[in-house]
């Protein structure tokens, strides 16, 4: 995670100097930007693995919970009205400031003691791709969340064809389809705050299957109610209960992979579920011409509804009581070797 952050900001720091001596080309933004999503790919994969680490079992959904509202508050809600004050203020305050920001998010990992390493043996990816597959529960949250990823980055990718313009259905200015892309944001941030309890009263089969079906059923509105009110409640909805399910299924993850595979059963899940993005906004592209930008939305909705439909053979028994995870050799209770962090107060980590 150091190391992820260090190279974030060492990039916008040869970018910064790229851009004070006019040597910027949109070839090196291209470098840095490929560069910059390597690092979060390995620095997310990291910080999920590590949660177990500082958090007692039966607290994850509350830590997991609060990283997600934590980093979308800063990601979809704030972030967003900096980048155009940064815009405002000219050019090289956009480079510099996410720079400052990495180094101070690596300032920040500083205080999180401990070594936090676990026995992995040789590093093998393709035994978390063996893991994922032979387990029915993590292959069955990977396929479902494969394929919603699909459909919803399919429906994001025609939105803006769909909501803004004279020639749109909606016929919404640039500012509305700002404000409509917010709902899903807020939605998330509020399904973030009531994850542990909606864990804590109807378990965790129940709220994935309700969730998934939800988020999913939400991706068609626009088809069938070219209303930008409905449309934002919809998407307000949908990440409310989409957030709920992530929030479930990362900590059940986190409880069903050994500790030693975590990270790369971690990684594997992420490599279907974020790999079939693009290929997503890619069918949309192919299928709006054919069906129109309304029939895409109901035919990627009607999608993402059918592969929830796995989650009806998910029993409560096998979600609530997860077979125990051995740890690694001199590991505490609670704790992975080599972790000495100190434990946190009530609220997680």
């Amino acid at each position: 995670m150091l190391a992820a952050n260090l190279v974030r900001a060492g990039l916008l720091a040869a970018l910064v100097l790229a851009t004070l001596s006019s040597a910027t080309s949109i070839w090196l933004l291209y470098v840095v930007a490929f560069g910059a999503g390597t690092a979060e790919t390995c620095y997310d994969t990291a910080a999920q693995a590590i949660v177990p680490q500082l958090v007692a079992p039966e607290r994850l959904s509350r830590a997991n919970g609060r990283l997600y509202a934590a980093e979308l508050t800063a990601n979809e809600l704030v972030g967003p009205p900096l980048a155009g004050f940064l815009v405002a203020a000219g050019v090289l305050t956009v480079v510099v400031a996410p720079a400052l920001l990495w180094l101070l998010a690596v300032a920040a990992l500083l205080f999180v003691r401990g070594a936090f390493r676990v026995d992995a043996g040789k590093p093998r990816v393709a035994e978390g791709l063996r893991f994922v597959w032979r387990h029915r529960v993590l292959r069955t949250f990977t396929v479902v969340v494969g394929v919603f990823n699909f459909a919803s980055s399919g429906t994001q990718a025609i939105l803006v064809l769909y909501v803004v313009g004279p020639g749109s259905v909606l016929g919404l200015d640039e500012r509305a389809y700002g404000w409509l892309v917010t709902a899903p944001a807020a939605g998330s941030l509020l399904g973030a705050v009531l994850a542990e309890r909606v864990e804590r009263r109807f378990g965790r089969a129940r709220p994935l299957l309700v969730s998934f079906g939800c988020a999913a059923a939400t991706l068609a509105v626009p088809a069938f109610a070219p209303d930008p009110f409905a449309i934002a409640a919809a998407y307000f909805l949908c990440g409310a209960t989409l957030i709920i399910a992530n929030v479930v299924t990362v900590s059940l993850r986190q409880t069903l992979a050994p500790a030693e595979l975590l990270g790369r059963v971690g990684s594997s899940h992420r490599l279907v579920a974020y790999g079939t993005k693009p290929l997503g906004a890619l069918a949309a592209g192919a299928l709006a011409p054919a069906l129109g930008l309304r029939g895409t939305f109901a035919v990627l909705g009607l999608l993402a509804l059918a592969a929830s439909a796995p989650l009806l053979r998910l029993r409560e028994d096998e979600l609530l009581s997860p077979p125990p995870v051995s740890p690694p050799p001199g590991a505490g209770r609670r704790r992975p070797a080599g972790c000495t962090g100190r434990r946190r107060g009530r609220g997680g980590p």
